[in-house]
């Protein structure tokens, strides 16, 4: 990893007092952990983890870039797409966002949806950072009018009492702590995290729980094929019961994904055999998931086809899967660059531009990146007619 630029001592030090407590519950659960806890340690632990700490994570001095953080166009184009359900559902609609990021995306969103008249009665961004949520509240705050600021609420929790809108998530189920498996002999095991002699992580193969196994003999049904000894990815049995969680007292309304993914057949294709797992390190990607805990993140792409099978079991409508660019250019994107233009110099024409190739070339984030939308008791409009690949699941 010569080629990834060192953290300052402060970093350094912040890591080691996450190893630390890493390595302690290792020792304390018998001399191994499961990989699905110690990526939820290295991203989630109170103070330490990634997500929990104040470092900057979005943006060119972070780690990486996400696509509200680009400009106006992502989340304009999202809004475009929600705005029929927000406006069939009536004055009391919701909109649940889940990780709010910098604030970019509903600074953006409310924006645009006041302009579409379509303004929800409640904007509620379910951030479990405390650090992201100042900065949120501080961003929105300054950007938005008063009447349009006051509508937004941080969520300690998913919404449990009933509620109608549209829940929204950008890039989280990429960074929900995943299980990796492994087959031996034809048998499943479980990828856990281990101590060598000088207090390194290594991995350590464990037998399977039967939860995991049963869902590494779901998917072998499906593909129509076992796996290879050796084969090792990611499988998210628990995305059902997060859903369910995440998703509340939704009653009517809509739900809506963009993440990095496959579906699934593409996802565990034979020479996938190490899995999808990544390190996202001031904007180098690489496969040391035990490097700098805390100070990286850790991400698996999503499997979009157990997404399709969470949400259609939780009693909604799979309304459409597409690539990014399929949704974007389908929800008014040359519409927004069009108006730009009568009203923007060149400079800031240019940047729009920019950030639309971006969003929508197969080299950038057309086609990495994937869009799914769930109904129920509403109607998505054309949000889904552009490209629509439900048939690849």
């Amino acid at each position: 990893m010569s080629e990834l630029p060192a953290p300052d001592p402060d970093a350094r030090r912040h890591s080691e007092a996450l190893a630390a407590l890493i390595r302690a519950e290792i020792s304390a659960s018998g001399g191994n952990l499961p990989f699905s806890r110690f990526m939820e340690r290295c991203l989630y632990a109170p103070g330490l983890g990634y997500y929990s700490a104040g470092s900057t994570k979005f943006g060119a001095a972070g780690d990486f870039v996400t696509a509200p953080e680009l400009g106006p166009l992502f989340a304009s184009c999202v809004a475009e797409a929600v705005a029929p359900v927000l406006r069939q559902l009536g004055p009391e609609a919701e909109f649940v966002e889940i990780g709010g990021g910098s604030g970019a995306f509903a600074e953006t969103v409310l924006k645009r949806l006041l302009a579409l008249d379509a303004m929800p009665a409640r904007y509620a961004i379910l951030e479990p950072s405390a650090d992201l949520r100042e900065r949120q509240r501080e961003r929105l705050g300054r950007s938005l009018i008063p009447p349009v600021f006051d509508r937004i609420e941080w969520l300690d929790g998913p919404p449990e009492a009933r509620w109608n809108g549209v829940l929204f998530a950008n890039e989280v189920i990429d960074a929900l702590p995943t299980p990796r498996f492994t087959l031996r002999e034809g048998e499943v095991f479980e990828e856990n995290v281990a101590l060598d002699g000088d207090g390194r992580f290594v991995r350590s193969d464990r037998p399977a729980d039967a939860l995991l196994a049963a869902a590494v003999r779901h998917v072998e049904r499906y593909l129509g094929a076992s796996f290879a000894d050796g084969y090792r990815s990611e499988l998210l049995p628990q995305l059902p019961y997060w859903l369910q969680a995440v998703m509340g007292g939704l009653q009517a309304g809509a739900m809506l994904f963009v993440d990095y993914g496959y579906p699934r057949r593409e996802f565990y294709l034979p020479q996938r055999d190490q899995g999808t797992l990544r390190a996202f390190y001031r904007h180098h990607i690489h496969n040391d998931a035990f490097l700098w805990p805390g100070l990286q993140d850790l991400t698996a792409s999503v499997d979009f086809t157990a997404l399709a099978e969470a949400g259609t079991h939780a009693g909604f409508e799979l309304e459409g899967y597409c690539t990014q660019a399929s949704f974007l250019l389908g929800n008014g994107l040359p519409e927004l660059l069009e108006e730009a233009e009568t009203r923007a110099d060149e400079a800031r024409m240019q940047r729009l531009r920019n950030q639309a190739k971006q969003l929508t070339l197969p080299s950038e984030m057309g086609e990495r990146f994937q869009v799914m939308g769930f109904s129920r008791q509403v109607e998505f409009g054309t949000a889904f007619l552009s490209g629509d690949l439900m048939w690849r699941l």
